[in-house]
């Protein structure tokens, strides 16, 4: 769990300056509350409220279960800014109700100040259907590479774009409409317009005197279908599960996901798709395994 926070914590650096930025754990406080403290922030709150909830009330409209713990997120996210004593905080649509309700509320009945909510649009993945998201496999990396990042925004289906140029450019309003505009008309092709994205994201998170090499990547590797000159090269001892050496190398984030990718035809050893999740890696003297149309890595023996 530490280890994913300081990832947290890494990747909001690339938007919040490092020596600004004061990083707490909530388990400050919230270990500190007795069951007494929760029955009192409890009863701020009525069962009426919580079941109000798009989500909840989808689910009731199913017959779905609802769990008596999925209360206390909102109860604890909203003592979070009781105990920071929050004058703003940002969430998505989908932290309406935590923010909003239960921040808001509680900080009222602490005798504080309510805060500001900024509620932001959800963000779709590469998939531009479903909400971006780690585990689901569409999500643009903040960490990764300028030339990773610019192909990701590449591989955005055209429907995407508009809410892209809204939630993650630095774009105006009159900006983001004459994008639209020009969608929607035809007036520019849009693999133009994703380009302009890409550039616009690569210089966000990487600086504008990388996005010109970031560019010339997509185009030799994807456009032109070459193979990178430059890219991590691993030294590999004997012949190893084809599986394994996928996610020791973190080109899959688990075997499950390396096993999929190689029977859906998304993995090449030197050229050659394997499908066989039960392959080694052989190959001789040197080699380039490729995982989807990003990720490279070159191999030698050890």
């Amino acid at each position: 769990m530490a280890l994913n926070a300081e990832t947290y914590a890494e990747q909001a650096f690339r938007v919040l300056g490092r020596s600004q930025t004061r990083v707490r754990y909530n388990g400050e406080w919230l270990s500190e509350l007795s069951l007494v403290d929760l029955i009192k922030l409890g009863q701020n709150f009525t069962i009426q409220q919580f079941l109000a909830r798009e989500n909840f009330a989808r689910r009731l409209e199913k017959d779905e279960p609802i769990y008596l713990h999925e209360m206390f997120y909102a109860l604890m996210q909203g003592y979070d800014a009781v105990a920071l004593k929050t004058d703003v905080q940002v969430g998505g649509t989908d932290q309406l109700f935590n923010i909003i309700v239960a921040g808001r509320k509680l900080q009222e009945a602490m005798g504080q100040r309510p805060l500001v909510g900024v509620i932001c649009g959800i963000l779709p993945g590469t998939d531009g259907v479903e909400r971006m998201s780690k585990s689901k496999g569409n999500h643009i990396p903040l960490l990764t590479s300028p030339e990773d990042m610019y192909g990701k925004v590449m591989s955005l289906p055209d429907v995407a774009m508009p809410v892209y140029f809204k939630l993650v450019t630095r774009y105006t309003p009159e900006q983001v409409a004459s994008v639209e505009k020009d969608l929607a008309d035809g007036s520019r092709h849009p693999r133009d317009i994703k380009m302009e994205l890409a550039r616009e994201i690569v210089a966000i998170y990487w600086g504008a005197d990388r996005v010109a090499a970031a560019e010339e990547h997509f185009k030799s590797v994807f456009q032109k279908g070459q193979v990178p000159e430059e890219m991590e090269t691993v030294s590999v001892a004997g012949e190893p599960a084809l599986v394994d050496f996928l996610v020791e190398h973190k080109l899959a984030a688990s075997k499950g996901e390396a096993r999929r990718l190689m029977e859906q035809n998304g993995v090449k050893v030197a050229g050659r798709t394997v499908s066989d999740v039960t392959a080694r890696l052989v190959f001789k003297g040197e080699a380039v395994v490729q995982v989807g149309k990003r990720r490279f890595v070159r191999v030698k023996k050890s």
